[in-house]
Order: structure tokens, then sequence, then C-alpha cells
């Protein structure tokens, strides 16, 4: 906690706004709830406000989602601090831009499409509207640290090398000097990025509940990491279910708790959307697909969009799933967005749903762009 104050007054008064980035899991749960004890014990200069942006994906684990309503019921008793509920816009939603759009569920190798989608750009997007008619700068606060991740680790070290980072206090990443926009006004400061896992948990489930800390409702995370157990694989995902992972950890050590064993039924989301992504489920490009500028694309006979009737399944599934598990999953206004653009017959862009299923048996695309009925001898030593 020294380290962490003295990071933090290393930075915070060279900036004109302060605003914390916070997605509602320990890491950004610990350094907000942090942030405003040293704020009201006199350790650090009140700002004139103090913003809050909390992105809300709408896939939240119930436990970590029941936590931030009761920090954000908290921190709007400080007439000091301003909290901002971020969401992306209705139609790139993670349910309505699957079940409407047709959008096939994410997956690590070709369409990762969901971090950025629905979270880092509206976070983004609500970051410039909230500082674009302030004066001055803005310094954003993090719950980054090291050793969640190898690849996040290498990225930390690649930063503090260039546009202006520093690692010795914290993590922070000047603004780029010939940047436009937010990016020429925002700085970014991860001020517990000294912090072991350990930590975070001494933090959240012992100091931050306490009167003299806040009373903040923190220990409910614990229920979403595994309890007294708590590892750092434990560690949620960010959407219950999430088809990235091949593990929802989190998932499974919340519905072995009690309290939380009637959300068991959100097990079910994960073979749901290995279904949604079966060939049977999806559309097929048929032929050599031709580019506007008179080429063959390089990948014919590519799988698609999810059909209008798998999506109709789907969206009943999902539907019955959070009756059982009493969450909110698909609000009103989403389910109805959702059945407006399956009755529209909506489907990504460059497809119509014309386009046979990707489980039909097609003519060859050959290297020249022509097509045939395929032959048993092409078939060998290959896959089929």
């Amino acid at each position: 906690m020294d380290l962490t104050l003295m990071s933090l007054l290393s930075y915070w008064d060279q900036h004109d706004h302060v605003a914390v980035a916070w997605s509602g899991g320990k890491d950004s749960t610990a350094v907000l709830t942090l942030i405003v004890h040293l704020i009201e014990s006199g350790q650090l200069r009140q700002p004139k406000r103090l913003y809050v942006f909390y992105a809300d994906t709408r896939q939240e684990l119930p436990p970590l989602q029941q936590a931030a309503d009761r920090i954000m019921e908290k921190l709007r008793e400080r007439a000091w601090i301003e909290v901002t509920v971020v969401r992306a816009p209705i139609d790139k939603r993670f349910m309505v831009y699957i079940l409407g759009r047709g959008v096939p569920p994410p997956n690590n190798n070709t369409l990762r499409w969901c971090t950025r989608q629905i979270k880092v750009d509206p976070m983004s997007a609500a970051l410039e509207a909230a500082t674009e008619n302030l004066p001055g700068t803005a310094l954003m606060i993090t719950g980054v640290r090291e050793g969640e991740s190898a690849v996040r680790d290498g990225r930390i070290a690649m930063s503090c090398s260039k546009d202006g980072a520093e690692c010795g206090q914290g993590w922070y990443q000047q603004m780029l000097p010939n940047a436009k926009g937010i990016r020429g006004r925002l700085a970014t400061l991860a001020p517990i990025l000294h912090w072991r896992v350990c930590t975070v948990w001494d933090w959240l489930k012992v100091f931050a509940p306490q009167p003299e800390f806040g009373a903040w409702p923190t220990s409910i995370l614990a229920d979403a990491y595994g309890g007294d157990e708590a590892e750092e694989i434990n560690a949620r995902t960010g959407c219950v279910g999430c088809p990235l992972a091949s593990k929802d950890a989190a998932l499974e050590a919340v519905i072995a708790l009690p309290n939380w064993s009637h959300l068991a039924p959100l097990l079910e989301l994960k073979p749901l959307y290995r279904w949604l992504r079966e060939p049977a489920q999806r559309h097929r490009k048929a032929g050599a697909e031709k580019l506007k500028d008179g080429s063959t694309a390089k990948n014919p006979q590519r799988m698609g969009p999810i059909t209008l009737e798998a999506r109709a399944v789907a969206l009943g599934k999902v539907l019955d799933i959070q009756r059982r598990a009493s969450v909110d999953l698909i609000n009103a206004e989403e389910e109805a967005r959702i059945r407006d653009l399956i009755e529209a017959r909506t489907f990504p862009d460059k497809w119509d749903g014309s386009e046979p299923t990707a489980d039909t048996w097609l003519d060859a695309v050959y290297p020249d762009g022509t097509t045939q009925p395929l032959l048993f001898r092409d078939l060998v030593g290959r896959r089929a």
C-alpha cells in the first residue's frame, strides 16, 4: 500500500482530472476502493470529481455483478464521485450480436471479437464523451498487475521502454505527444502493478470490509474466485460461460457454494455456443468467392453466420437457462431487438441467408477458381 500511494502521489497532481477504469473484477475493485480510502483518509488530495467508469458487459458472473451493484450504491453516496455505467450499443451487445445479427460466438483462432466490442470500444467512447469538453489532461487509473498472464507481462515489459512509459512506480504511460483526441489528453497509471494475488485478497477480504477502510462489500468477490482457496488460476474470464475459455473455473467454483448452487443452468451456455459454431447451424459460401478487384478469395467456401432457425432455437434456450438460474442474460429490450433482427432476416455484411448450410456437400474449388464435383482422389492425403 505504501508503494501504491507513492505511485499515485507521483502522478496525481500532474493531471487536471482523475478517472478509474473498473471492470468489476478483483484487481480493478481493489484499486478503486483503495483510492477512495486514501482520499477519505487524507493521504491523497480529493479531486473536484473522481470519474468511475464501470464496464458492464451484460455477461458478468452473478456474484461479481451483485458486488458491483452494491459498490456503485456506496460510490454514489459521495457527491464528488461520478459513476458511469458503460455498455455497448444494443446491436453490438454479446447476445444481440450473436442471436440477432448471426455472428458466430467468438473463438481464439479466427474470430475473437468480443473483448474489444463489448468492453474496450464502449469504454473508449465513454471516456472521450466525458472528457471532450473538459480542459486539460486526465489520468486513468487501472488495476493491471504483473503475474496475471505471461502475455500481459510481456506487453508490460515491451511498453515500459517506449511512449514515455515508466515502470519504477506503477506502470505509467504518458499521453502520446502527436496523438489527437482522447489519446492526446489521457495518461494511464497501474498503481498496483507490483501486488501479488495474495495482496489483492488481503485488501478485499480483510481490510476493505472494515469500517475504517470504507466498509466495502468486497468479500463477495471471493465466491467467484474459489473462496478461501482462491488462486490466480481461478480468475474469472470476464463473461459467464466464456466461449474462449476451455474451462469456466470461476463459474464451477461459484456453483459449488450453497448460496449460488442455483446458477448451475449457466453451465449449459458453453455447450450451446459450441453448437452454434457447428456447420449444421451456419451458412457457407458456395463456389469461388470473387472480391471487388476481381480476384478470388483465399478462403473459398468459408463458413459464415448462424442460420435464422438456429438463432431462434438458441434464443429460446438462453431464455430458459436464465429463467432457471434466476439471472439476467437477455433483458426485455434485448430480447425484442433480437426478435426484430431475426424477423428482418438480418445477416452480417456480404451474407443474405441464401447461402447453403455449412454441412451441405459442395463442389470443390480449385486453385484456378473453377469448381467441379469433389473426387475421391482429392481427399487422399488430405483432411476431408
